[in-house]
Formats: structure tokens, sequence, C-alpha cells
């Protein structure tokens, strides 16, 4: 949804590509901060997590934030061959 490899992801948050991998995975039995290192990692890049009470965003799962005009970078919907570098 964001764009980042594993490793890039791993990097960001400071852990292994291991640790990210068995996190998605669901397979993690290690130190609970991984996942929260994950979690504050991904919604810096602008993933919201909701959980069940959230039927009026849609229900439970994951989003993207709404971009600001501020954002930088190009909608996908706007890519086109004339803004491809």
């Amino acid at each position: 949804m964001i764009g980042m490899s594993l490793e890039e992801l791993a990097a960001a948050s400071g852990l292994t590509p291991e640790t990210v991998a068995a996190l998605e995975k669901g397979e993690w039995m290690g130190e609970p901060h991984a996942l929260l290192d994950l979690r504050a990692t991904l919604e810096a890049q602008g993933i919201i997590f909701l959980s069940s009470g959230n039927q009026d965003e849609g229900g439970p799962g994951i989003r993207l934030r709404a971009r600001t005009l501020s954002d930088d970078g190009i909608r996908p919907e706007n890519l086109n061959a004339a803004n491809d570098d």
C-alpha cells in the first residue's frame, strides 16, 4: 500500500528483515516492542489501523490516511507517461 519493500520497512522500523517477515506471517514470538515499532513506522507512512468498532469507517482492517495538499508525491490515479521519472 505504501510502496516500501520488506527491507526498507525493516530499516525504517529498526528491525531485521527476518523479524518483519515473521510479524507479517503472524509467527513472531519475540519481544512485543517489535510489533509496536512496526506499527509506529507504518502509521508514520500513512497507514491507519481500524478496529472492529470502526464500522462507520468501513470495518476492521487498514486504510491509507487521506492525503493533504501539502503531501509530496503524485496520486496513483494521476500517474502517466508525462510525469514518469
